[in-house]
Order: C-alpha cells, then structure tokens, then sequence
C-alpha cells in the first residue's frame, strides 16, 4: 500500500505518456514520476510496463479502480495526479485541490 498526495489535471490537453489520448471523464491517472520512471525501458514511456495497470484508490470519499496512462513529473513517491472524473469520485469537489490517498496496485 502506498500513500501519497492526490490532484487533478487537464487529462484532454494532449497525448499522455503512455502514448494514450484520454478524456477528463476517464477513471485514470499520472503516477509520480519517482515510482514511473525506473520502468521506462531505454527512455521510451510508451513501453513503461505501468501503462495500462490498474490501481485502487481510497480518498475522502471512497475507493475507485484507476488506470495509469501518464506520468507526473512533480511531486513525491506515493503521489498521483487523477483525471477530473476520478479525482470528484475519490476525493470530493475539484476545489479540494489535493487530497490524501492510499492506492495499491491491482
């Protein structure tokens, strides 16, 4: 189990790192980059064997299946940056901003 900080982000502002064009309504997620990066065979996120693995997140409002298809480039071991959608469901409203979380891989 691993525990961190949550936030949100503009999921439709581009493709993500895992080479995927998701939507703001997508249960998905950034992994931070200290727990994404040593993944990523020769420098290529797109081949990152976290790409497309399921996590179960548990916030202040309760516990969702999230899938990761991006990294976070800020932010400490344990963090995540969710979509819009996953962020309202575990968290609470967008203007919480940030949030405690735990999440294990699934």
């Amino acid at each position: 189990m691993f525990r961190g900080s949550a936030t949100y982000y503009d999921v439709e502002a581009g493709i993500t790192a895992c080479g995927k064009q998701c939507s703001d309504n997508d249960f998905i997620c950034a992994l931070n980059s200290q727990q994404f990066d040593p993944q990523t065979p020769s420098g290529n996120p797109n081949n990152n064997s976290l790409c497309g693995k399921k996590i179960s997140v548990t916030g202040p409002r309760g516990t969702e299946t999230v899938t990761i298809v991006d990294r976070l480039p800020t932010g400490g071991h344990g963090d995540l940056d969710l979509s819009k959608a996953a962020f309202e469901r575990i968290v609470g409203p967008l203007s919480t901003g940030r949030a405690d979380v735990k999440w294990k891989y699934l």
